[in-house]
């Protein structure tokens, strides 16, 4: 059923100050592709009842100029996608765009006249800028909009030891913000809205819709990633069985576990250990899984750091490997499980409840301390089990268990459509 049918469907504002923000990068982080994914959903699908804003980092709000913004995110989507060399064709678009912010704008009547009578919904599917409540005011105010933002997670306050020191103030400003003007939200998981929930039920604002939607996978670039320039990608020319492990390198995806595990494999199994392959650029809190990764000499040859590899060439990696590893003591959703259990690749992930929501009957959930258990299931997918057991087999996946991005987006605007049908227009 498509959102799209009613006249009454909603005049969308959609916030992309985060993948503007993220013009000069070559890879995207999970936030920079759900903000890229709306974006193109509703161009594809809601052009005349769209338009996009942002905010300028000296703290302005304003709308962009829609032509400039659709080619922007044109370009941007195909870097990241295919990681081809763009020219800095999407960097100079973006910061055109930010740059135009700043400027006087004479009044949009094409824009006016599009969201017509309309109810208006300010959407932000990142947390861009929700520490200034005051942007988010002004922009609810421009077009006496509701607000329906997305909230990923909020592992900073739950696990402030996993943060940098200023980020669990810096997120409670922003659940702050979200209690205060949201009219509905949107999470990824059961999970996060359970987090989430007590923060509007101590506001008194129980009432507030909080919709759980999974993230999509990103099929595009699993389609293509067997195309002549991915399959020539050097991170691809191997012939040593290998794992994959997907995430920023930082204290909550518990990369030491598997470092150290790896040096035991090494001890055990000599020239027949698998590799492994990191793939995610350096976070913070990490200087000992940077110590193994560049000091130690078992290592050295076995384990792989990538920090930036397009999409495609990620996917391709999943699809040849034993096994996605996933041992994160806390996520909001968990992107590369679902991606690696759509290209029919196993997953040993941690044994939290958010990763059942995702993988179901279709992944191996272990504790993310217990060493010995993950390296019993690693040995049982390369094949060096003593007694050469069989891996155990992955199990089909069920009906509705990955959504495609256009589901997802699809879903969550449906739940959106609903809200304004219930909704005065002033």
């Amino acid at each position: 059923m498509t959102v799209f049918s009613s006249a009454d469907a909603p005049f969308y504002t959609l916030d992309i100050s985060r993948i503007l923000s993220r013009a000069n990068a070559r890879v995207p982080t999970g936030i920079d592709r759900v903000e890229l994914e709306y974006a193109r959903y509703l161009c594809q699908h809601a052009p005349d009842r769209l338009e996009f804003a942002a905010v300028h980092p000296l703290r302005r709000f304003a709308p962009l100029p829609f032509s400039k913004a659709q080619a922007f995110i044109r370009a941007i989507g195909i870097l990241w996608d295919s990681g081809a060399e763009d020219g800095g064709l999407a960097a100079r678009l973006g910061n055109a765009l930010l740059h135009g912010i700043l400027l006087p704008r004479r009044h949009n009547s094409a824009t006016e006249h599009a969201a017509g009578g309309r109810r208006s919904v300010y959407l932000l599917v990142s947390h861009h800028h929700l520490t200034r409540p005051e942007l988010i005011a002004t922009a609810i105010r421009r077009r006496n909009s509701l607000f329906v933002p997305m909230v990923h997670d909020l592992i900073p306050l739950e696990f402030p030891e996993y943060a940098r020191d200023r980020e669990p103030p810096r997120h409670r400003r922003r659940i702050e913000t979200v209690v205060r003007y949201a009219d509905a939200v949107l999470v990824p998981s059961d999970a996060t809205k359970r987090s989430l929930f007590p923060y509007f039920a101590q506001a008194g604002r129980k009432n507030v819709p909080i919709w759980p939607v999974p993230l999509g996978v990103h099929l595009r670039a699993t389609a293509s990633a067997d195309s002549v320039m991915v399959s020539n990608h050097p991170a691809l020319q191997r012939t040593h069985p290998y794992f994959v492990c997907l995430g920023t390198i930082e204290g909550r995806k518990n990369h030491l576990l598997l470092l150290n595990l790896w040096r035991r494999l090494v001890e055990i199994h000599e020239a027949a250990t698998p590799h492994l392959i990191i793939v995610g650029k350096r976070g913070w809190e990490n200087e000992q899984v940077i110590d193994m990764l560049e000091r130690s000499p078992k290592l050295k040859g076995i384990v792989e750091e990538h920090n930036s590899l397009p999409d495609t060439v990620v996917a391709s990696l999943l699809r040849g490997a034993k096994g996605l590893l996933f041992p994160s003591f806390s996520e909001g959703f968990g992107l590369p499980l679902a991606e690696a259990l759509a290209l029919g690749t196993p997953v040993i992930c941690s044994d939290i409840p958010v990763f059942h929501e995702i993988g179901r009957k279709t992944a191996t959930y272990l504790d993310p301390l217990d060493g010995s258990a993950w390296a019993h299931a690693i040995e049982r997918l390369a094949n060096l089990s003593r007694g050469n057991a069989p891996p155990t087999p992955i199990a089909p996946l069920e009906t509705n268990q990955l959504l495609t991005w256009h589901q997802s987006i699809s879903r969550a605007l449906s739940h959106i459509n609903t809200l304004v049908q219930k909704s005065p227009t002033s």
